[in-house]
């Protein structure tokens, strides 16, 4: 049996539940490729499933990877043995923080010539989350006034510049430490929540998007114009159940109320793939770490110190 390098969950590990072992290297199926990990970016879809219990198949996190392809099952078409891809794994058992994953050859999409691996590595399930957030969801357009709650953090990060992309006014809002991170990531205004509670300010939205802060589904219809749309990205699992549950009693006249339970979507990571090859989105990183700090980084991203994406390079030498 080939063997590899993997951070794998036990419930007996201390302290973190994590622990690189060698395991049986993956093997596609006739549907799957065989993708040697380069770089894997670590999510609120890993730390959360991790906290409350939810273990991938193989006990292997990692939502996001990019890499090449090293075989290809032969039912594959889209690539071939070589093919530098990115990819999102939330919706396909998970599995990126090893040597090497097996998915289905749709959750890849190839990443371009200008753009590192690490860089595309931040786009998969943070991106993807703000850009159907705000297209689909908020059905976003030039001249909107956007309200980001939470603008820090890979999600957070993504928005400001997503919205600014689409042609909107964005304000951001996030803690004193990130306030100048949200502005030179373009937005207009930013206000600091530990100074200002800006669901009772005078002004108002036509989109906000609610990635974290604990605040009233009441407070923001307020600050919604009377056509505005709210949406739910992120936050605890109580803050999503109270928008699932109550935000439709609150979708009255034109104001809506919405939760985005974002999915892995191939055409949409590839639209971003293009926006960052060409210069019109740019990948934030806050921290990179080697795949023996896995654990340590999965830590780090789940007490929130982490003001944008958080990265693992698993091979050093090939990061172009």
């Amino acid at each position: 049996m080939t063997l590899m390098k993997a951070v794998v969950y036990n419930k007996k590990y201390s302290p973190y539940k994590l622990r690189i072992s060698e395991i049986g290297k993956s093997i596609p199926s006739v549907n799957e490729v065989l993708v040697k990990v380069i770089s894997v970016s670590l999510n609120a879809a890993d730390y959360r499933s991790l906290k409350i219990g939810i273990i991938p198949k193989k006990k292997i996190f990692g939502s996001a990877v990019s890499g090449t392809i090293e075989s290809v099952g032969r039912n594959v078409r889209q690539f071939k043995a070589g093919d530098a891809v990115v990819g999102d794994l939330t919706d396909f058992k998970f599995g990126g923080l090893a040597e090497y994953t097996a998915a289905a050859e749709k959750a890849f999409t190839l990443k371009l010539a200008n753009t590192s691996f690490e860089d595309a590595v931040t786009l998969p399930v943070a991106a993807t989350t703000a850009l159907q957030a705000l297209r689909e969801k908020g059905k976003i357009h030039a001249g909107q006034k956007v309200l980001i709650v939470g603008s820090a953090g890979g999600v957070g990060t993504s928005a400001i510049q997503l919205a600014k992309y689409f042609g909107a006014k964005v304000t951001a809002v996030c803690s004193s430490k990130n306030v100048a991170q949200s502005i030179d990531l373009g937005a207009d205004k930013v206000i600091d929540y530990t100074k200002t509670d800006f669901t009772k300010g005078s002004d108002r939205y036509d989109l906000i998007l609610a990635i974290n802060g604990n605040y009233p589904l009441l407070g923001y219809r307020r600050i919604l114009n009377s056509n505005g749309t709210y949406v739910m990205v992120g936050g605890t699992l109580g803050q999503v159940l109270k928008s699932i549950f109550f935000g439709w009693l609150f979708s009255f006249g034109g104001k809506k109320m919405k939760t985005l339970s974002a999915k892995a979507d191939q055409e949409d990571l590839a639209y971003l793939v293009q926006l960052l090859d060409e210069g019109k989105f740019n990948a934030i990183i806050h921290k990179r770490y080697t795949l023996d700090e896995a654990a340590e980084a999965m830590d780090d991203l789940s007490k929130g110190h982490c003001p944008s994406n958080v990265v693992i390079n698993i091979e050093q030498s090939n990061l172009l």
